[in-house]
């Protein structure tokens, strides 16, 4: 009986990665399927609002304003950037408010279901916003009501898959297997663009209608085969244990989350990280049109290349930090990088074909490389800290803060772009070094801090288990 037990035991220990990469890949589909579906509004816009003049008019069609007849009302006016502004707003001031609450839920509910019933109704949201094009909808009041459901409908899945990932991987290569699994971030964007791009001149409601049916079928997948944790009930078929251990520690609370060491710096910093990389996000395909005159599959096409970038910046800052065993050191130097970066991009980043693929991937890798190590590997490791004793519960909270403080960056991000854009392109972007700038002062406050910590032998107590900074 005992050899049996021990037999046992050394297949499950065989086994134990096959069920890690499966869980890896799943968490990647479902979460590349939620950015997919985030995508189509930044293509769309530019098929929203054209410039006319250029657009060759059908004989048998009777306009009176030759100036907007091919424009899509509400979006025909001279305020189209900030009616622009109010959707994406929308959806991302939504998006941040339910991620503090979602944290909590997705504590407290089976991850399975929470993750299901989230990829479903976002996936209805989704497909209604594209439904308006067929029923011939031309109130702001209901797109904007389609995209708050669909933003408070997108907080579901962030927080319950970095626990899904935390649950089945420890910190001994945390940091590059997270750089590779974030990188659903970059691939669900450029799916998402090359989807919506390809039916935005026909009929730009397809751009939505087609995500949100993916969307909704990888939720169904989800409820099918995602196992949420390596736990002693999943394992219990496979190993036949003397005793059976479970975890009775308590969700650990909003408060006690926030004196974690590390966890308001590290929100803060994604704040401003996140504001440049979303408002990258939503407005670059259309900055590309305006500036470079491309059309609107082609300026979505080329925008591709700044998430390509992103993908390459994220496994980089993930393997670095392993390496090193510095995520804050990581985050600071790349955000320090991205400055005269961005500069250089606005100002000869249109020169020639080259010149702009360079300076997308370059971008793309420097912006979006800390923001996937925060949101990933950084968020895990005060997550699940050592000193927590071991209460994993911690993990979708602190997830849930530092994202959903990100989160207000990402809100203001796109809304400050709208309302600065018509003064000019140029004060967008010096808008957003500022931005990458206050990360990189947020950042080196946490290092001076920790420093001084270390230094005087300082420590910090949260709910009664000393707590040490991370480097």
């Amino acid at each position: 009986m005992y050899c049996a037990g021990v037999c046992v035991c050394n297949n499950y220990v065989n086994d134990e990665w096959k069920y890690r990469g499966f869980i890896l890949l799943l968490t990647f589909l479902f979460y590349t399927a939620y950015h997919l579906s985030r995508k189509p509004i930044s293509i769309v816009k530019s098929e929203l609002h054209r410039n006319c003049s250029t657009v060759i008019r059908p004989v048998e069609l009777n306009v009176t304003n030759n100036a907007t007849w091919c424009d899509w009302a509400p979006f025909d006016q001279d305020n189209y950037q900030a009616l622009f502004g109010v959707l994406d707003n929308c959806f991302l001031v939504a998006y941040a408010i339910g991620m503090f609450f979602s944290g909590i839920f997705g504590e407290r509910l089976p991850l399975r279901y929470y993750l299901s019933a989230g990829m479903l109704l976002s996936g209805l949201f989704t497909a209604l916003f594209g439904l308006g094009f067929y029923w011939n909808i031309h109130s702001l009041g209901y797109y904007g009501f389609i995209q708050v459901m669909n933003g408070l409908m997108q907080t579901t899945g962030w927080p319950a898959v970095v626990a899904c990932v935390g649950n089945w991987f420890g910190k001994g290569r945390r940091g590059f297997i997270m750089g590779v699994w974030n990188s659903h971030t970059s691939v669900g964007n450029i799916l998402g663009s090359l989807i919506a791009g390809a039916f935005v001149s026909s009929a730009w409601g397809m751009s939505f209608i087609v995500p949100g049916l993916i969307i909704a079928s990888t939720g169904i997948l989800c409820f099918f085969f995602l196992i949420e944790s390596e736990s002693p009930s999943f394992v219990l078929f496979i190993i036949i244990p003397a005793q059976t251990t479970e975890d009775h520690s308590e969700a650990i609370s909003f408060c006690g989350a926030l004196r974690i060491p590390g966890v308001v710096e590290f929100s803060l910093c994604l704040l401003f990280a996140k504001l440049v990389s979303y408002t990258f996000l939503y407005w670059l395909p259309l900055y590309i049109s305006n500036v470079a005159h491309f059309e609107a599959k082609e300026a979505g096409d080329m925008s591709t290349l700044f998430d390509v970038g992103g993908i390459v910046g994220g496994i980089m800052a993930g393997v670095v930090s392993d390496y090193t065993g510095g995520r804050a050191t990581t985050c600071w130097v790349m955000l320090i990088a991205a400055a005269p970066m961005l500069f250089l991009y606005n100002s000869i980043g249109q020169r020639s074909l080259g010149t702009t693929i360079g300076m997308l991937l370059l971008c793309g890798g420097l912006v979006n490389g800390p923001y996937a190590l925060i949101t990933t590997a950084v968020s895990a490791d005060l997550g699940t800290h050592e000193t927590l004793r071991g209460n994993s519960r911690a993990l979708s909270t602190v997830a849930a803060i530092i994202d959903g403080t990100g989160s207000i960056g990402a809100a203001l991000g796109p809304l400050l772009a709208g309302l600065i854009s018509p003064t000019g392109w140029n004060n967008v972007f010096y808008m957003l070094i500022s931005a990458d700038m206050l990360a990189c002062l947020v950042i080196l406050f946490y290092y001076c801090e920790r420093k001084l910590c270390l230094m005087c032998g300082m420590t910090v107590v949260t709910a009664g288990v000393t707590l040490q900074y991370m480097s």
